[in-house]
């Protein structure tokens, strides 16, 4: 079995993180294939032996210096690129996580070229893949259900598992 990002043996497990602050979502400008220099959301591969939610709060660390609380699950995508051949040369299923910023200030570091905040309104003026914008609009559509069950609720967050 081949352990290879390209042409692996079998999909690799990844996760997305879809991070909010106020009325922005992070972006970030990917360094490394299979989608170098492209605009997208902060994630990777999941390491042995940790959660989901654990990579998904070490990669945001890894790659934008600051620290998330994961709120929830946004979806669940698959990432397949096929080569000129029509080999499969990149395979990944990805757990995205709607998440907010608690801290630390942002930068990009690891194999990231760039990381922003960009407000939900300038969302179109990035050259976004449709499955990600799909996933961002997913966990926005949660964030305000989220908001609004709370202040339903008295201001009280209540844990709602809905699947």
């Amino acid at each position: 079995m081949s352990d290879s990002r390209d042409y692996p043996a079998r999909p690799i497990a990844g996760v997305g993180v879809i991070v909010c602050k106020d009325d922005a979502v992070l972006l970030i400008r990917r360094g490394k294939p299979p989608r170098a220099g492209e605009w997208g959301i902060p994630g990777g591969v999941v390491e042995l032996g940790e959660t989901w939610r654990d990579a998904a709060r070490r990669e945001v660390r890894e790659e934008c210096g600051i620290e998330i609380r994961i709120e929830a699950i946004a979806d669940a995508v698959d990432i397949i690129v096929h080569d000129d051949a029509a080999r499969v040369q990149y395979h990944y299923a990805l757990v995205d996580f709607a998440a907010s910023y608690v801290s630390g200030d942002l930068r990009a570091s690891s194999d990231v070229l760039e990381a922003r905040w960009v407000a939900f309104s300038e969302l179109h003026h990035f050259p976004l893949p449709d499955k990600t914008r799909a996933v961002i609009r997913k966990a926005m559509r949660r964030k305000m259900e989220d908001e609004r069950q709370t202040t339903e609720d008295g201001g009280r967050k209540t844990e709602d598992f809905r699947f």
